[in-house]
């Protein structure tokens, strides 16, 4: 036998044990799988948590603040970031973007301390003290080479009030008695001591929005229950009527007086929802306004409760904005003031709930998520079912009780920090006076602007006059004519607004809301850069 046919036998041969030995191999994994079949189910082919399993509701639930346009700016900020530190990695002398230009302006929704407010500094000692173990804090022997006085003794006074658990424990699913006291005190003020309050009526909460939602999940019992709200309105009371799946009715607000209301439209908007079979138990006032930027006056105020008084309606008032009010002559009225001047309040003809939060006002502390409400008027069972409800929460969460408290009660007259706090909270309230003059005169000096004053809060909402060709341009792409705006005003400029129609408005009125939270010098260039868009958007569509 040669020495090639040997070698082929051995390769047959190789080949054949090979084979045997892959065909055992597979008949021994069949046998598994068959065997791990027979006892694991069968996964079937669709995932239960998706578009069309996911709540209606839900679907149907927009929130405009946080809508397509800032999704947009988002993702171009994440680009800027990439192209900036792309190019430091290269060492290249000129940062070059795909954009006309390097930052993202964002005005879109009032969130002060991330367009450079900066945070108050007494507030934040305390805080930072009470956060603090004693040992390495209040108690340390070199404190007060770090900390004033005044906050030392107030942090010292909360952590003996919270006990020895301080913050990372539960409070009262209300929040703690101590800042709730604090709060008392602050309504006593505010409204005269004449007017009952009661920390029992008290309940903290993760920021107003939480505390809205607290409400409306007890109000809107059925999808017959209807909610009245201003039109245009902020966006979260839409957003949680739509989840709930109640009724928005809406009452429009006097654009051309100043964003006035009055009680002929609350009559007609009451009745023409009645008409269609909705069953309204509530009413939203929003003073000062939000996206409107109106101070509601007095007599306007005392018409809103006694609107809701002659027709059983829960009156929501929207107070997080009671420090913010710029226009001279203009002051901030509370509706519990005015339930009482009427006399509705002794009679118990009034049911009442109002809000307030840091995350506004001169704090501007959004993240802490600080905020209380106060029920006036009603129902002890109500009260039990909503104390039961805070409870499945557990409580709200504690740096935002004790920022509450720091807001309601600060340092007093003659104490070390007085001056300073009062220095920087006047610092912030001049400058944002100036700014809404800034953003009011230079959006009302652009051709086919229309902007009322900002007497108060922190927004300007000017309606815009736009070209056919756009609103054409609009429809064909799916999206209002302000989306088409905003969407275009961004990828220009870098300027991010929210689009009017998010709102409500009157039809065929198109515009957008803005902050005048950036900086003085900012919103200059913002003015002048929404100006120069206008120019260049009214010529594209309409030639």
């Amino acid at each position: 036998m040669t020495s090639s046919r040997i070698t082929l036998r051995i390769v047959l041969l190789q080949c054949a044990i090979l084979f045997l030995t892959l065909s055992r191999r597979q008949s021994f994994v069949h046998a598994a799988q068959k065997q791990s079949n027979n006892h694991a189910p069968t996964r079937t082919a669709f995932k239960r948590l998706a578009e069309e399993t996911i709540s209606p509701a839900l679907k149907n639930m927009e929130y405009a603040v946080r809508g397509k346009v800032v999704i947009l700016a988002d993702k171009i900020t994440d680009e800027l970031q990439a192209q900036k530190t792309e190019a430091e990695e290269e060492s290249s002398s000129k940062k070059k973007t795909s954009y006309p230009f390097d930052h993202i302006v964002y005005t879109n929704i009032g969130n002060p301390q991330s367009v450079g407010q900066k945070a108050l500094t007494w507030p934040r000692q305390v805080l930072a003290l009470v956060e603090l173990p004693a040992r390495v804090g209040v108690d340390h022997p070199e404190a007060s080479k770090l900390f004033p006085p005044d906050a030392i003794a107030r942090a010292q006074e909360i952590k003996s009030k919270l006990g020895e658990s301080g913050t990372g424990a539960y409070s009262h699913s209300q929040g703690s008695k101590c800042f709730r006291d604090d709060i008392v005190n602050f309504l006593k003020e505010r409204d005269g001591d004449d007017i009952p309050v009661s920390a029992d009526d008290i309940f903290m909460t993760n920021g107003a929005s939480s505390a809205i939602q607290m409400m409306f999940t007890a109000l809107i019992a059925n999808d017959k229950a209807g909610v009245m709200v201003p039109i245009p309105q902020y966006p979260i009371y839409t957003a949680l009527i739509e989840l709930m799946q109640g009724h928005c009715v809406g009452y429009y607000l006097d654009e051309k007086n100043g964003w006035a209301l009055n009680l002929e439209t609350l009559e007609k908007a009451l009745e023409e929802a009645e008409s269609k079979g909705i069953e309204v138990n509530s009413f939203v006032m929003i003073n000062p306004g939000n996206p409107t930027g109106q101070v509601l006056s007095k007599e306007m105020v005392r018409d809103v409760v006694s609107f809701c008084s002659k027709h059983n309606l829960v009156l929501f008032a929207d107070e997080v904005y009671q420090e913010n009010v710029y226009l001279e002559g203009a002051e901030f009225y509370s509706a519990k003031r005015a339930a009482a001047d009427l006399g509705l309040l002794e009679e118990d003809a009034i049911e009442l709930v109002s809000f307030h939060s840091t995350s506004k006002g001169l704090y501007g502390e959004c993240g802490m998520r600080g905020g209380y409400m106060e029920l006036v008027g009603i129902d002890s069972f109500a009260h039990d079912e909503l104390y039961k409800l805070a409870s499945s929460a557990l409580c709200s969460n504690l740096p935002g009780q004790v920022m509450t408290s720091l807001m309601v009660r600060g340092p007093n007259p003659g104490d070390y920090s007085y001056e300073k706090h009062e220095a920087e909270k006047r610092k912030i309230f001049e400058s944002l006076r100036r700014r809404s003059k800034i953003i009011t005169t230079g959006l009302n000096s652009i051709p086919g602007f229309s902007c009322q004053e900002a007497a108060g809060a922190m927004y300007s909402f000017p309606a815009v006059e736009l070209p056919d060709g756009a609103i054409q341009a609009a429809k064909e792409k799916g999206m209002a004519p302000d989306t088409l705006y905003a969407l275009s005003l961004l990828e220009s400029t870098g300027v991010c607004v929210v689009p009017a129609s998010g709102f409500g408005q009157e039809e065929g009125r198109w515009g957008f809301r803005t902050t005048f939270l950036p900086s003085e010098e900012e919103m200059e260039r913002a003015v002048a850069l929404m100006s120069k868009h206008h120019e260049d958007f009214v010529a594209k569509y309409s030639s």
